[in-house]
C-alpha cells in the first residue's frame, strides 16, 4: 500500500457524538437562541472536528503552496510566469496581502515551493518541496505523470505532519500564474460542466483573452480525456502541483483532526480533489469565502460548502483564509469566553424557566 493509500484509509469522520452537549453550552449564553448565527456553528464545528470541549485557537498557518504551470506559455494569465518566484520573495519578505492579514490575525505564512520554476535559497518560512520545475504544457499532453501527482499530494500531507504539534487550524493558500485555468479544468471534468460556464478571467484577462482560455481547457481535457472517476488522473492530467500540495494539506488536516479553511477558488480545487479522494474530508473543510471567478460556486456546491463571506476576493495566496480563520476563532471565543445565564444572573426566557 502507498503512503497516499494509507492515509486516505485513515481518515475517519468528524464525531458527532458531543453535539448535544456543545449545542446545551451555546444556549445557555447570555443571548437568545441561534442569536450569533454562523459563529455558534464555527465554534460546534472547531469542537467537534477536534474533539475538545475547551477550545483555544493560538496556533494558527497557512500554507501558501506555489508552483508554475506549462500552460501559461499559452498567454491564459494577464502575468509573465516570472511573477511567481517573484511573488514568493515578497511572500518571504512579509510584503503581500495574505502576510498583512495573517499578521492582523496572528497567524504565521508557510511557504511551499512545490513546482516553481525557480532555485531557492533556504530561507525562513520556506519549505522547499519542488516535485518539478513547473507543470508541463496541458493543451499537449499530461500536466504531471501520476507520480508526480501522487508526490505532489504527499507534500501537503508531510506539511501537516511536521507542523501539527500543538497546531490548532490550518489556511489553505496558492500562487502560481496561470493556475486559474488548470482549476476551471478540474472543476469542469470532475462537476461535468461545460468549460464556458466556469472558467473566469483569473487575474484580469480581457474578453479576447477569456475566449481564447475557454478553448485552451477544451483542447487540454480533449487531449488527455482525464477520468472523472479517478481523481489523481484528472488532476495529473490538467492539474498542477500547488493544487496537488493543496489537496495534500486538506487530507493531512482531516487525518490529524485539524479544521482547514480553505481560501479561494485554487484552492477549492484542491480541496475539490481531496474530497473526491475521500469525501469524509468535506467534514473538516471551513470555506473561507466565495471568489469572483465563475466556477467557485459550483466547486463549493460540489463540497457542499456554505462559504463564509462573499467580499468579491480574487487574489488568492490564503487573503480569504486569514479571514475565515479569524471568524473561527471569533466563534471559539464566544463558546468560551461569554457568560451563561446562570454565570450573569440574567434570567432566562419564561419557557426556559418552565423546562428547568
Amino acid at each position: 500500500m502507498s503512503k497516499l493509500q494509507d492515509v486516505l484509509k485513515s481518515i475517519k469522520p468528524v464525531d458527532e457524538s458531543r453535539t448535544t452537549q456543545i449545542q446545551e453550552r451555546l444556549d445557555n449564553l447570555t443571548k437568545p437562541p441561534g442569536s450569533l448565527g454562523r459563529l455558534e456553528e464555527l465554534a460546534k464545528r472547531y469542537c467537534l472536528i477536534t474533539g475538545t470541549g475547551k477550545p483555544r485557537i493560538r496556533n494558527k498557518i497557512i500554507f501558501t503552496c506555489a508552483g508554475d504551470h506549462g500552460v501559461a506559455e499559452e498567454g491564459v494569465s494577464a502575468f509573465p510566469k516570472e511573477v511567481t518566484p517573484q511573488m514568493v520573495y515578497n511572500f518571504l519578505r512579509d510584503g503581500a496581502g495574505v502576510n498583512v492579514l495573517a499578521k492582523h490575525y496572528g497567524a504565521r505564512v508557510i511557504v511551499v515551493d512545490a513546482g516553481v520554476d525557480h532555485d531557492f535559497e533556504p530561507m525562513e518560512g520556506l519549505e522547499i518541496r519542488k516535485v518539478g520545475r513547473g507543470t508541463r504544457n496541458m493543451t499537449r499532453g499530461p500536466a504531471m505523470t501520476r507520480e508526480e501527482a501522487e508526490r505532489a499530494v504527499l507534500v501537503g500531507v508531510e506539511m501537516v505532519e511536521k507542523y501539527r504539534d500543538g497546531l490548532d487550524i490550518i489556511g489553505t493558500g496558492d500562487m502560481g500564474i496561470g493556475n486559474t485555468t488548470p482549476s476551471s479544468a478540474i472543476v469542469s471534468v470532475i462537476t461535468g460542466t461545460d468549460p464556458e460556464l466556469v472558467t473566469g478571467r483569473g487575474t484580469g484577462i480581457d474578453d479576447h483573452s477569456l475566449k481564447g482560455k475557454v478553448a485552451i481547457i477544451k483542447k487540454a481535457i480533449a487531449v488527455n480525456e482525464p477520468d472523472a472517476r479517478d481523481p489523481l488522473d484528472v488532476l495529473a492530467k490538467v492539474g498542477g502541483y500547488e493544487i496537488a500540495a493543496i489537496a495534500g494539506l486538506v487530507l493531512g488536516a482531516a487525518l490529524h483532526k485539524i479544521p482547514v479553511v480553505v481560501d479561494g477558488f485554487i484552492s477549492t480545487a484542491g480541496a475539490l480533489i481531496a474530497a473526491e479522494m475521500n469525501p469524509l474530508v468535506k467534514g473538516y473543510i471551513i470555506a473561507a469565502h466565495q471568489s469572483v471567478e465563475i466556477g467557485h460556486r459550483k466547486m463549493l456546491e460540489h463540497l457542499e460548502q456554505i462559504p463564509l463571506l462573499d467580499l468579491h476576493l480574487r487574489l488568492g495566496e490564503g487573503t480569504g483564509a486569514a479571514i475565515g480563520i479569524s471568524l473561527v476563532e471569533a466563534g471559539v471565543k464566544i463558546l468560551t469566553e461569554m457568560a451563561t445565564f446562570a454565570d450573569a444572573g440574567v434570567s432566562e426566557k419564561e419557557e426556559e424557566k418552565v423546562k428547568q
